[in-house]
C-alpha cells in the first residue's frame, strides 16, 4: 500500500484566466477572493511553497462600494522617505482618483509578505472602466 502524498512540480502547473466584475462589490469580500484565486487555494494541487494560483481580470472598479463608514473614515497612508512627508488619503478620494488602487492595495494585504506574495500580485490586472486588454487570452467568467 503506497500512501505516499502527490507534491505538484513547476512544470505541471495549469493556469487559467479568470474575469470578474466588481460592479456593486464589497472591496473586502471581492479583495479576498481575487487573492484566493492568486494563491491557487481553490485547487486540489495547492502547496504553500509554489505558485499554482491563476491570472485574474476585474473590470469595473469604479463601481465598487465600502460598506459602513470606511468611504470617509477609511485612511490610506504611504511615506516618501522625506523627514515629515507622510501622505494621507481618505478613501473617498482615492476612489475618486483611481480605484483600481484601493483593490490592489487591498489584495496585496491578503497576499503572503515575500517573494512568492510579489509574484502572486503581478497575476492581477485590474481595470477601472468595463474594458479590458486580455481579451485574447480569453478569460472565463468568474462569479461568486
Amino acid at each position: 500500500m503506497n500512501n505516499t502524498t502527490h507534491s505538484v512540480k513547476a512544470g505541471e502547473i495549469e493556469r487559467k484566466w479568470y474575469l470578474i466584475d466588481a460592479d456593486g462589490k464589497v472591496v473586502g469580500r471581492l479583495a479576498a477572493e481575487v487573492a484566493t484565486l492568486l494563491k491557487g487555494k481553490h485547487k486540489p494541487t495547492y502547496t504553500t511553497n509554489l505558485d499554482v494560483g491563476d491570472f485574474v481580470v476585474v473590470i469595473n472598479t469604479d463601481k465598487m462600494v465600502l460598506t459602513g463608514n470606511k468611504m470617509e473614515d477609511k485612511i490610506y497612508r504611504r511615506h516618501t522617505g522625506y523627514i515629515g512627508n507622510m501622505k494621507e488619503f481618505q478613501a473617498k478620494e482615492l476612489m475618486a482618483k483611481d480605484s483600481t488602487t484601493v483593490l490592489m492595495h487591498a489584495v496585496k494585504g491578503m497576499l503572503p509578505k515575500n517573494s512568492l506574495g510579489r509574484k502572486m500580485l503581478t497575476k492581477l490586472r485590474v481595470y477601472a472602466g468595463p474594458e479590458h486588454e486580455q481579451a485574447a487570452q480569453k478569460p472565463e467568467v468568474y462569479s461568486f
